[in-house]
This record gives structure tokens, sequence and C-alpha cells, in this order.
């Protein structure tokens, strides 16, 4: 390894109401791969924003070559030489190979775009790096792996001296991995400065040269990579102080009904071989870092991404599930992670999306019995405590923790027996989160049974009863509360198949 290149110093970045970047410190010398780690909203790619201009820092230092500095935007980063390769990818799929690595820089004859120039430098950056690729060939052509060779290739071409890699590995494969790890060796010997940002450990081990941990967004420790442990790693990543008591034995009996049993569930790239059971009266929450499978297990359970293979159960009884509306007529709801965009209709009222699920319970005839409407809304207001002036307000006027009751009045509205809830307290404040623990727990005690989702390990393990764990589109691990830490979660977490 080399000099420093970058330094950030005591970098501190806050949005309303949260604390993002807490004083963080990092650098990156010539020639290394420096791995960024923490859990799922540690602050890693908000410190990466920081870097790159996405987000201007409230305090604190960069520098870079030997100069304190500040990156206004993105473009001002590239024409340094600091790039990203974000893990979604960014490319025009209608467009070539060449055209999508000098987009907005495009080589002209005249006034007229110079494809041949284009696909001769195109040609030039893939023989620097090794890579066989036609510039050419259009972009939606290519594999996953292959349109992120085009992605490095574009940062090249911005004379790169520091290119932070964002979960570049997520969607390729194990021969693509390695062709990936080629390159960022080739990289690294040239004396460029890679930012490694990933979750899986063992990729760590193989490519990187140190490794900085962050957690709840401050900055840990950095280790030396052949020095440490993967125990060493995890250990920093979960250390932090649990505020809220995590549960010590399961609130289930171990003869309560098997409520929903899932065996051999296939679906897309990401729910591969998934099975497991929900009892009557359970929490069963589901862990994993990003990209581990969890919210494509739910769409396929909830009938909106389609079934390869696999059977379902209900009570017993194997059932079709092909769509939303037969997850629902099965009593499954499903409250996603992103409420705005699947879960309520923001621009209607309070009443209107409370009995959506259930409308032909509310018809008269053709019309709506807007006084039917009201009093089952009214009712579901004073259980869930929904902070709203009346039943005619705009969900879009209300919290994002109301807003998250007004989806679960919905379900119940519906009466659904199997609830699933998909980061149920994602932006939502200290106090909405508690409300909504203290109902899930009410909804449990009442004999309805929840699969929750979630990032936050502090919530796993304080609302599950067991916790089914899943990495990179499998099950990997199933911990009864009574055995759980986050360590054992953590651990498979990040374990490979």
């Amino acid at each position: 390894m080399g000099e420093v290149i970058l330094t950030m110093k005591g970098i501190d970045k806050s949005f309303p109401g949260v604390h993002a970047l807490d004083h963080v410190d990092f650098e990156v010398k010539k020639g290394e791969v420096h791995a960024l780690m923490g859990e799922n909203g540690a602050g890693k790619s908000t410190l990466m924003k920081v870097l790159t201009g996405i987000y201007k820092k409230d305090s604190g230092t960069i520098t870079y070559e030997g100069r304190e500095l500040e990156f206004n935007n993105p473009k001002e980063a590239q024409d340094a030489g600091v790039v990203i390769v974000h893990q979604e990818l960014n490319m025009m799929g209608h467009l070539t190979v060449a055209q999508n690595i000098f987009i907005g820089r495009e080589f002209m004859k005249g006034k007229l775009i110079d494809d041949a120039k284009m696909n001769e430098e195109a040609g030039k950056l893939f023989d620097k790096l090794n890579i066989n690729i036609d510039p050419n060939e259009k972009m939606n052509k290519l594999t996953v792996g292959k349109q992120q060779m085009c992605e490095i290739a574009k940062a090249i071409s911005h004379d790169a001296k520091v290119i932070v890699f964002d979960e570049p590995s997520a969607a390729l494969t194990e021969s693509e991995i390695e062709e990936l790890f080629k390159i960022i060796k080739d990289l690294r010997s040239r004396g460029l400065g890679i930012v490694y940002i990933s979750h899986r450990m063992d990729e760590i081990k193989v490519i990187t040269d140190r490794v900085t941990v962050m957690r709840d967004g401050g900055y840990v420790g950095t280790l030396i990579t052949k020095d440490s442990t993967k125990n060493d790693i995890i250990n920093m990543m979960v250390g932090r102080v649990i505020y809220e008591d995590p549960k010590t034995e399961s609130n289930v009996s171990k003869d309560a009904p098997v409520v929903l049993k899932v065996e051999h569930l296939n679906a897309g790239k990401m729910v591969r071989d998934v099975s497991f059971e929900l009892h009557k009266g359970e929490i069963l929450g589901f862990s994993g870092l990003m990209g581990a499978g969890r919210t494509e297990t739910a769409r396929a359970l909830f009938g909106a991404d389609p079934i390869e293979s696999g059977d379902i159960y209900i009570n017993g009884k194997k059932v079709d599930i092909k769509s939303p509306m037969d997850a629902v007529a099965n009593g499954i709801g499903y409250l996603s992670e992103d409420r705005k965009r699947f879960g309520i209709v923001v621009q209607k009222t309070v009443a209107e999306n409370t009995t959506m699920a259930a409308l032909d319970n509310f018809m008269s005839g053709i019309f709506i019995n807007k006084k039917k409407e009201k009093e089952v809304t009214k009712k579901y207001i004073e259980q869930l405590k929904t902070k709203t002036p009346s039943t005619d307000q705009l969900v879009v006027n209300l919290s994002g923790g109301n807003q998250q009751k007004v989806v679960i009045a919905k379900w119940l509205v519906r009466n659904c027996d199997i609830l699933i809830f998909d980061e149920p307290t994602r932006g939502i404040d200290v106090g909405a989160k508690n409300e909504i623990y203290h109902l899930m727990n009410e909804l449990v005690a009442e004999g309805k049974s929840i699969i929750m989702i979630s990032s936050e390990m502090t919530e796993i393990l304080r609302m599950s009863d067991r916790i089914v764990v899943m990495c990179e589109g499998k099950k990997t691990g199933e911990i009864d509360i009574a055995e759980a830490t986050q360590e054992k979660i953590m651990n498979a977490a990040t374990l490979r198949n």
C-alpha cells in the first residue's frame, strides 16, 4: 500500500430527526482495497454520498490528493477521479455499451456523434481491463455481470484514482465474481484506491487489505484484514447497546397449531427453496442483510410475484396463490415496506384507505355505505390510537406512524389472520415504534399470526418468537428466541451457500 490519497475526518451529517453520520473518520491509500462495513443503516452509503457530493456534510474535512476540498456534485467528483460503481446499475438498455460509457461526454465529428471513435475508445478500455465485451452491443443484451464490467470501464474512463464499489457482487454469479476480483486486483496493482462496501464476510477476507466498521452512523474502528477474524468484524458491527429489552422466551406454546406452512418455495433469483412454518399467535421474525430475499419471499407468498414452484398450506389445506386477491381471500394481509407505493393511497381519506381491502362489505347496491364506512373507521382509529382530526382527513397529511396504523386497520377490517409486516417501523419515530410493537403483541394475543421482516436487529430480538435468517435467497438459519443472539443471527446472515 502506498500513501494516503483520501482522508475523511470528523464527518457529521444530519437529516430531519436522524443523525446519520456522527463524526466519522475514514481513509484510503493508493493501491489498497479498503472495506467499509456495517449493518443496514450504519451510514456507509451516506458517507460515500457525502464524499461524492450527493449530500453536503454538516461538518468535518475531506482531504484528497493532499488538498482539503468538497465536491458539490457527483460530476465534480468524477472529474477529479472519485467515482462510485453503484449497486443499482445506472445504464440505458437501448443504447450500446460504448454510448453508455461515454454518455454526456460523446466524441463528435462536426455536429454528429462519432460512434466509431467511441467504439474504439471503449475497446481500448476493455483491453486495459482484460474484458471481452463488444462496444457496439446493446446494453440490455448483456448479463448483469457484463453490465457491471461496463460500469467499471465507465469509471476508469474518468481517469479514476478512487473507485467506490457499493455491494458490487450482490447480483453476480460465482464466475462473474471471480472476474470482478481479477479486475479489482489489477486496479489495486496500478495504485488506485478502492473502497469496497459489502456484507459478505468471505469476500472481505479474499479481496481487502483493511476493514473499517461503522455502527449507528459512527466510526467503530479499522482492522488489518489478514490479522482479523470474521468474529472480530461481526463483534464490531453488532456491539451496540440494546435499549429495548430483547425477548428471552417465546410466548407461543410448542403445540400451537400451524396456520401457514411453506415448502420449497422458489420465485425468481431471490427466493430459492425456502421452507418454514408459522404458528397461531406467533411473531416469526425474518432477518438478513440487504438483498437476502426476505421481501421477495413475502411478495411471492402474497401473490405479488409469480411462484415458480413450491407448496403453501393454510390451516393444513394446500392453497394456490397466484395474485394478491388469492392471498387476501385466504386470510393473508401484507404491509409493504414501501407503504406509500403499495400500502395506502395518500390522496384518499383515512376512511377510504381503511375500507379499501374489504369494500364489498360496505356496498349498498352500486353505492358505498358511507355511514357504515365511517363507523368502522372510527372504531379502528380508537383501537389503534391513530392521530387524525377526522375519518375524512387525507392520509398524506398524517405522520409516518399514523399512516402505518391506517394500513394495519385496512387489513384488520378485512379480518386477515396472517399478517406480513415488512419493515413495520421504517421511517417512524421512537414513540410510534413502541405503539406499533404494542399493537403487534395485542394482535398475536388475539390469535392472529405475524411474519415480521426487519433490518433492525434490536427489533427482531425484541419482537420475535422465532427467527428465520436468509442470505442470498436461501434460508440459512432458524433460531428460537431463547437461543438468539446478534452474533448468531449475523453469522447466519453472512453464510453463503
